[in-house]
């Protein structure tokens, strides 16, 4: 196993706080709550100590997309559709059960997307993705050419040069 760093999930934490006293360096005691992932170690103290389990260690470099026929990525895609639509059937009733299907729904076609290679940032698809957006209208070229330029891709190993 890799370097790994720790990484706050602010929707799940309690703010019970057991991280600050547990860290070492200090990378969890920030004013924004995001843990400084320049002073993390990676000991993964303060993931075993919180108990809202809202920290995980992430890898410091993410494995490389896994290879998928053509005909299992057009299957998922398939299937990413018809959550998509399930999705937007779901969110046009008015119960508190269509609320529960519609995220279900989403949740699912995301885990379908990731599978189907879309999602993963160091992923090829994704560093073709943000080249076809740039002349979308309305999006920020400067922002995505930064994502293009600083994503470390593992298909290639290259980084996005500007031409």
């Amino acid at each position: 196993m890799g370097e790994k760093y720790a990484v706050r999930n602010l929707r799940l934490c309690t703010k019970d706080c057991l991280c600050l006293y547990v860290c070492p360096t200090g990378a969890t005691d920030t004013e924004n709550s995001i843990i400084d992932p320049e002073k993390c170690i990676g000991c993964g103290a303060c993931a075993e100590a919180c108990p809202s389990s809202a920290i995980s260690m992430v890898p410091k470099e993410l494995p490389p997309q896994q290879p998928k026929e053509e005909k299992v990525v057009e299957a998922l895609r398939g299937l990413v559709q018809s959550k998509a639509n399930a999705e937007n059937i779901a969110s046009q009733l008015p119960d508190v059960l269509s609320v529960a299907v519609e995220k279900s729904s989403r949740l699912m076609a995301e885990d379908l997307c990731r599978e189907a290679g879309f999602m993963l940032p160091q992923s090829s698809n994704t560093r073709s993705f943000l080249e076809s957006i740039k002349t979308y209208p309305g999006i920020p070229v400067d922002a995505v050419e930064s994502l293009l330029k600083n994503i470390q891709f593992n298909e290639g190993r290259k980084q996005y040069e500007r031409d």
